[in-house]
């Protein structure tokens, strides 16, 4: 499922019905466990989490502009 969100909240809305109160579940695990001055928003089409540059100013080895990814998760149509 491709999502064209803003926010994590916007993600989330546009997911399946029977899949909002996992990801409202994961979502809030991964809040309350994240190391500080970590950042949550919207990377790679996906809710992410990241280091952001006042902490990690070399950013992602791929892209530094991008701040350095943490962990993310989506919420993908079907399985192949």
């Amino acid at each position: 499922m491709k999502h064209q969100a803003n926010s994590p909240e916007d993600y989330i809305s546009q997911a399946p019905e029977e899949r909002k109160v996992v990801l409202n579940k994961l979502r809030k695990t991964i809040k309350n466990n994240l190391p500080l001055g970590f950042q949550e928003g919207i990377q790679f089409g996906m809710i992410g989490y990241y280091v952001p540059h006042s902490i990690y100013p070399e950013g992602y080895h791929c892209d530094p502009k991008t701040p350095l990814p943490f962990i993310s998760f989506a919420s993908q149509k079907k399985l192949h």
